[in-house]
């Protein structure tokens, strides 16, 4: 690192769980955060401050003026433009020592193996079935760790599933194919700050991965309630007959 990345980053390398090799291997890694909207939007401007060196962002949307409401780096004058496009312009400016790649593209199961194979993590910030079973697969299939996370109303979820772990379950496992159907807060609508947590939650636990920092919720689903004081954990198990990671599958993982 140079002098100006010592000094940005001071605050990190202070951290013994960090310090200096710690930094370097953020600025080292590659992310892919699917999804620009709130849980995104607070997700990979944490990343983007931290210094994870290969930042991509994918999104096929664009900026709409209910968005503005949650979505805190977008303004009027962006409507109308792509989501991916604008966000990474605003975290580039923000951090010039990361690469900020834009995917203006709803992104499916080969291009998503594909870009997993190339990426250390990927934070599913996405708000479909279709969209997280696709990522879910492709992370079993690269074996890339995947940041799960969800808001709606004033609920949110979290959830870390590994599969470089033997016990780690995965997306499908707590959500089989089919069998869930979509809750979009265009439907349900959603509490602004909501997003914020999750979203800056995801950012925590992707960092902690790249870090090898232990303590990720992996087997568990993290509850918010932006109306209780704290969220709350349920253990989940892998299902051994997972359509998607199961031994049927071939993914043992002795």
């Amino acid at each position: 690192m140079n002098d100006d990345q010592l000094l940005r980053y001071a605050r990190h390398i202070l951290l013994d769980e960090i310090d200096i090799a710690g930094q370097q291997r953020l600025l080292q890694a590659t992310a892919l955060v699917v999804g620009c909207g709130g849980l995104g939007h607070a997700a990979a401007a944490y990343l983007a401050a931290a210094g994870v060196g290969r930042l991509w962002l994918a999104d096929d949307d664009v900026v709409e003026a209910s968005n503005l409401q949650r979505q805190v780096f977008f303004t009027p004058g962006d409507l109308g433009q792509p989501k991916a496009q604008v966000l990474a312009q605003r975290l580039a400016a923000q951090n010039p020592d990361i690469a900020v790649r834009a995917l203006v593209q709803r992104l499916d199961g080969p291009q998503l193996q594909q870009l997993l194979g190339d990426c250390d993590v990927v934070l599913d910030c996405s708000d479909n079935f279709a969209t997280r079973h696709a990522i879910n697969q492709a992370s079993v299939a690269t074996r890339t760790p995947l940041v799960l996370g969800a808001a709606t109303r004033f609920e949110g979820q979290l959830s870390v599933f590994d599969p470089r772990r033997a016990d780690s379950p995965c997306y499908a496992c707590l959500f089989p194919p089919g069998q869930a159907g979509d809750g979009a807060c265009a439907v349900f609508g959603v509490f602004a700050p909501l997003v914020g947590m999750v979203g800056t939650a995801q950012a925590s636990e992707a960092l902690k991965l790249l870090l090898g920092l232990g303590g990720a919720p992996c087997g568990q689903l993290l509850l918010f309630n932006a109306l209780a004081p704290a969220p709350q954990a349920w253990a989940l198990a892998r299902d051994p007959h997972c359509a998607v990671c199961g031994a049927a599958q071939g993914n043992d993982r002795p």
